[in-house]
């Protein structure tokens, strides 16, 4: 999961490789806290998050982590890059994770239709790529977090009366290696939305979207 405009997410258009593919092989678990893949693994499976989150990571040569994407139910992950995998990839929550031989994207011979739609979640995985790091370079902290919080209220928010609410699986550090903020100004804005009555903080992995058009017009402010 990146940064990008919640509506162009559809769940069950993302599932749909589960739903019809005839060579899956059986799901999966993964407790959290264990490794799916780290860096530099040959890629033999792909797998579609069915419930839970992952975190994929990088380390950069000084020691300082990246955190490149979060992987939600109906995100695919294990794309390889040459072959290999390209990050780390570990679990913020047990997971149930439904595989696919890496064929399956790269020879269509076996099932046409779940190799179509493995290699459309390819692409919309470099078109989130690319918005991210549009995001990355060109929002202040406050437009990254609400543009963050938005899609996640999208994704996994539960409705609450009027509201919404969305639970963290992964720490304010996580948020701000994902955001290229520190983790003090990750903190300090989430203060600040609660400030102003933008949001609510039930507890620390837990928030509470009071408006989400304040949010909104944070997260894409009018020129």
């Amino acid at each position: 999961m990146y940064v990008t405009v919640p509506s162009d997410f559809d769940l069950e258009n993302a599932q749909s490789c589960i739903a019809h593919a005839t060579t899956a092989l059986p799901q999966t678990s993964l407790k959290a806290g264990a490794h799916l893949f780290r860096e530099g693994d040959e890629v033999e499976r792909l797998h579609q998050v069915t419930s839970g989150v992952l975190r994929l990571t990088r380390l950069l040569e000084d020691g300082r982590r990246q955190v490149i994407a979060f992987g939600y139910p109906g995100d695919i992950v294990g794309f390889p890059s040459n072959g290999r995998h390209h990050t780390d990839c570990d679990a913020l929550t047990d997971v149930h994770l439904q595989p696919y031989r890496r064929a399956a994207l790269e020879d269509g011979q076996g099932d046409p239709l779940l190799h179509k739609n493995l290699l459309q979640a390819a692409l919309r995985e470099i078109g989130a790529m690319q918005d991210h790091f549009m995001m990355l370079g060109r929002k202040s902290a406050s437009e990254k977090l609400a543009s963050f919080l938005l899609v996640l209220s999208s994704r996994c928010g539960e409705s609450v009366g009027p509201y919404t609410e969305i639970e963290l699986p992964m720490s304010r550090s996580d948020i701000a290696d994902f955001l290229g903020l520190t983790t003090e100004t990750v903190s300090r804005t989430f203060t600040h939305f609660r400030k102003n009555e933008i949001i609510a903080l039930e507890r620390s992995h837990t928030v509470i979207v009071l408006s989400p058009e304040a949010l909104r017009a944070v997260a894409q402010p009018e020129d």
